[in-house]
C-alpha cells in the first residue's frame, strides 16, 4: 500500500498507540508503525482525520531532538 502525507488515518490498516503519559481527555497524538518501516502520526481527537507519514530517519531525528530538549521552549508557552 502506498501512503501519502495527509492520507485519511482510517484508511490505514495499522494499530495506533499513544504514550502512557497521554492526557486522560484524549488530547494527544497517536503513532502507528507501517510495513515499510515508516511511522504514521495522527491527532487522537480526530482519529479519522489526516495522518502524517514519516520515514524511520525522520522519526529518529525527532525523538532524539525531543530527548535533547530541542522543543522544550514550545511547551513553555502552553503550560
Amino acid at each position: 500500500m502506498h501512503t501519502d502525507n495527509g492520507i485519511q488515518a482510517s484508511r490505514l490498516d495499522v494499530t495506533w498507540r499513544k504514550s502512557n503519559r497521554s492526557n486522560p481527555n484524549g488530547n494527544c497524538v497517536e503513532l502507528a508503525g507501517l510495513p515499510d518501516g515508516g511511522v504514521a502520526v495522527r491527532n487522537s481527537r480526530h482519529p479519522s482525520g489526516p495522518a502524517l507519514i514519516y520515514t524511520p530517519a525522520e522519526m529518529a531525528a525527532f525523538v532524539q531532538g525531543a530527548k535533547d530538549g530541542d522543543f522544550d521552549d514550545l511547551l513553555a508557552a502552553s503550560e
